[in-house]
């Protein structure tokens, strides 16, 4: 059978590197490219690229997933800054190039993952919830993808329960002290020296509280769910958005 030939589309940042050397350690993968910031895609069209793996910055996302669907390359992207408005632009882009996939993975890490999941299971069950994210002091969007996908995984949960809003008296917030609002859940965004990538999802009703945390400490945790990606992307076609997708949850 013949190696998947993978791509890598950042390969200078911290993700990046270490998607290049657990792509070229991987069995049944095959490096064929790596990009930094000055390279161009065109070299990707050279190197009949089976997958792509997108691990750039926000500003340049969009425009580096268009150019590999215009291609039919299938591409997994770990880049944050994917809002309503742009997947929407992807899909309409996908839907004119029915043998190609897109996953857009808010988070790569296994435990990050479930702990979505078991978020979902638990927020029917319970009147409040907020979720806390913290990240290292080089992060550049906030809140982050994972406690967004979160937040909006919780709220359809308990909408699909039939719950009304969680209860909050706050009246006066001049400074912004109860975070982000999204899909009516609180978000609370926290930038830290000596962090890397964590988020606590609490959950409380009368007498009880419920708290599920995940701890991602180095960026090699997201490798195994990059790989998980690359082997399975030719499976699926138009947009996947997250990793939990591809795995048997």
């Amino acid at each position: 059978m013949n190696a998947i030939r993978v791509a890598v589309i950042g390969a200078q940042g911290r993700m990046g590197a270490q998607a290049v050397d657990a792509i070229t350690e991987a069995e049944g993968l095959e490096l064929v490219a790596a990009l930094g910031s000055s390279d161009s895609l065109e070299t990707l069209l050279e190197k009949n690229v089976d997958v792509a793996v997108e691990l750039t910055v926000p500003k340049s996302t969009e425009d580096n997933v268009r150019f590999l669907v215009e291609h039919d390359i299938d591409t997994v992207v770990g880049t944050t800054g994917w809002d309503n408005e742009r997947l929407a632009r992807l899909e309409t882009l996908l839907s004119e190039h029915a043998d190609t996939a897109v996953l857009i993975a808010p988070n790569f890490s296994i435990g990050a993952v479930l702990a979505m999941r078991f978020a979902e299971l638990a927020a029917p069950y319970f009147d409040s919830a907020e979720v806390v994210e913290i990240h290292h002091t080089r992060k550049l969007d906030a809140p982050s993808g994972t406690a967004n996908h979160t937040a909006q995984r919780i709220a359809a949960a308990r909408n699909a329960a039939g719950l009304p809003q969680v209860p909050d008296s706050t009246e006066s917030d001049p400074h912004g002290a109860r975070g982000a609002v999204i899909d009516g859940i609180h978000v609370h965004a926290i930038r830290q020296q000596g962090m890397n990538a964590h988020e606590e999802i609490h959950f409380g009703s009368d007498g009880e509280a419920l708290t599920i945390r995940t701890d991602s400490h180095s960026t090699s945790a997201f490798m195994p769910g990059i790989l998980t990606a690359v082997r399975s992307i030719s499976e699926y076609t138009g947009l996947v958005h997250g990793l939990e997708n591809m795995l048997d949850l």
